[in-house]
This record gives C-alpha cells, sequence and structure tokens, in this order.
C-alpha cells in the first residue's frame, strides 16, 4: 500500500475544502482524481504532499505517516498544476541540480539527468535552454523533474493541461509507462475524462470535497445507473416494421439519425440492463433484416456528469 488516508479533513476557517476522505492506492495503480471545481482535488493533493497539514485525520504515504513530513518528500514526486522553470538553463543543468538536492553525487547526477530526458523524449533537446522548449517539452520536462528521486508515488495535476492532442498523448503513455514500468503509484488529477478512461486502473470523484465514489474503474462505472443506448441498421424499406416492432419494447426511446434514414438509434430508460437485447429479439422476431447493432458503452463522463448531478440536487 502507498497511499493509505482516513478521515482526512481539511478546512480555511469556516469553508471545509477536504471531508472526511478516506482512500488507498498500491503500488502500480494509476489513480484518476476527478472533480469539478472546487471540489478539494488540488488540496487533496497539497495535503498527501504535505504542502498543507490536514485539519484532523490520518494518512501515510509511502508507509511513512503523515507526521514525518521531510521523510514523506524524499519518497515522492510532484508535478504541480502551475509549474515555473528557468529558462535559461538546460534540461541537463535543471535535472542535474534537482538530483543533487535530493543527495546524488555529481556523477550520478549527470547519469540521472541524461537517462530521465532520455525517457521523456528530450535526450536531443538536452543542452537546449528551457525558455525554447515548447509547453508540452517543459510538461516531460517537469515530470522527469518528479522522478529525480526515484519516487514511490508520483502527484501529477492537469498535466496535459494547455497541450495539444499530440503531446497529450505523448504525457498519456509516458504516465502509463512510468507506473508500470517502475511500479510506482500514478496520482493524477484532471479534467480531461478521456484520459481517465484511457490510462487510470482506479478513479476517485470528488465532490464539495467529499468522496463520492472510489474503487477500480469498471467498478465504478458499473456501479452507476445510467442510461444505455445503440444504433440498429436496417434495409431502409424495413425502418417502418423494424420501429413497429420496437415499439411493443417498453421503456425505449427511439431517435432518427440525420442524414442516415436506414440507422434507427435506440436509448434504454435507467435500470433496463436488458433493453438493448429485448429490442433486438423484436426486430429479429419480426423478420426485418439486421444489417448492424452497435451498442454505446458506458462512459466515465456519463457516470461523472450523473453522480456530480445527483450529489448537488
Amino acid at each position: 500500500m502507498t497511499i493509505e488516508a482516513a478521515g482526512l479533513t481539511k478546512r480555511f476557517g469556516p469553508r471545509t475544502a477536504v471531508r472526511e476522505l478516506s482512500i488507498t492506492a498500491r503500488r502500480g495503480d494509476v489513480v484518476g482524481l476527478l472533480g469539478p471545481n472546487g471540489s478539494g482535488k488540488t488540496t487533496t493533493i497539497r495535503v498527501l504532499t504535505t504542502v498543507l497539514p490536514p485539519t484532523s485525520g490520518t494518512f501515510a504515504v509511502a508507509g511513512i505517516p503523515s507526521d514525518r513530513p521531510a521523510e514523506i518528500r524524499r519518497r515522492i514526486g510532484v508535478l504541480p498544476e502551475s509549474s515555473g522553470y528557468p529558462g535559461q538553463q538546460t534540461g541537463q543543468e535543471y535535472l542535474q541540480y534537482h538530483a543533487r538536492l535530493f543527495g546524488r553525487s555529481r556523477t550520478d547526477a549527470v547519469r540521472v539527468a541524461r537517462d530521465l530526458l532520455a525517457q521523456v523524449g528530450l535526450a536531443e533537446r538536452a543542452s537546449s535552454r528551457i525558455s525554447t522548449y515548447s509547453r508540452g517539452m517543459r510538461q516531460r520536462l517537469g515530470i522527469a523533474r518528479a522522478l529525480v528521486n526515484d519516487p514511490a508515488v508520483v502527484f501529477l495535476d492537469e498535466p496535459t493541461l494547455g497541450l495539444d492532442p499530440a503531446g497529450q498523448r505523448q504525457v498519456l503513455d509516458m504516465v502509463r509507462d512510468i507506473a508500470h514500468g517502475r511500479h510506482i503509484t500514478v496520482v493524477l488529477s484532471t479534467h480531461m475524462l478521456p484520459e481517465v478512461e484511457d490510462v487510470c486502473t482506479e478513479v476517485i470523484i470528488l465532490n464539495a470535497g467529499s468522496v463520492l465514489v472510489a474503487g477500480p474503474m469498471g467498478e465504478v462505472m458499473r456501479g452507476v445507473t445510467v442510461q444505455h443506448s445503440g444504433q440498429l441498421r436496417v434495409p431502409a424499406d424495413q425502418v417502418g416494421p423494424a420501429r413497429r416492432a420496437l415499439a411493443d419494447v417498453p421503456g425505449l426511446t427511439l431517435d432518427t439519425v440525420t442524414g442516415r434514414p436506414e440507422l434507427i438509434r435506440i436509448t434504454v430508460d435507467a435500470g433496463r440492463d436488458a433493453g438493448l437485447n429485448t429490442a433486438l429479439r423484436a426486430v429479429l422476431a419480426a423478420d426485418v433484416p439486421v444489417l448492424g447493432f452497435e451498442v454505446e458503452g458506458s462512459r466515465l463522463s456519463t457516470a461523472f456528469l450523473t453522480m456530480t448531478a445527483e450529489a448537488t440536487s
């Protein structure tokens, strides 16, 4: 277990930013920390990284209890949401400096910096000043900096914010490689829900400082009641018979697809998990040829919006 928090609370005067938060994470986990603006994501990271003391509750990172913050800092890596970089330093100099801060010898610091720059795809720009780096390159440099002390846990706060799709993909591939290749825990705070679906193994959804749900990605998406939908494709001259057959199935909403008269979009009311199967059987029983049937699976974005809407209603 690399992260353990129990009853973690952080107040700023009368405002409670994090309320009774209890979470766990293990080596190799990529934990997606989600929530709307003001939900407590950044405060949670600042508490777990010992930047802010908790008002109450306990936590341990890498097996080190919260009353030993200096030891925790030696075992974690952090990429804050807003990172500043010395533009006149080169990437190599920047990483060497931070490696030295963690007690590496001069020779070892040179090696660590060189290896990390290669790992994040910046080897060819090692001697370039950081002021010449693109935003995506600076983000990758920041991730490299978070790894100079060989941490047990890495916290990344909005690492893809402002990046183009190619830059986002590079960062997400690095997150996956860090967790699996180094067998460490990565906590990824982001507003980009597809990113979490793509790389995270665990998810924690916060709202108003409280945990709405926490657990493996698949369990979280299965645990929320959402509408399921699919697209049925039949011969154009069989759309009428297909719609009549579907009209006899309770709990369905039928829609057309603009420019595609042969497609029928079917939405199943929440709570009717077998509805799409029943719809397909009804069409086949009416002797309507089915040319295609594409089911749209549950997405984290749907679960997220559903749960946060319920929590604020």
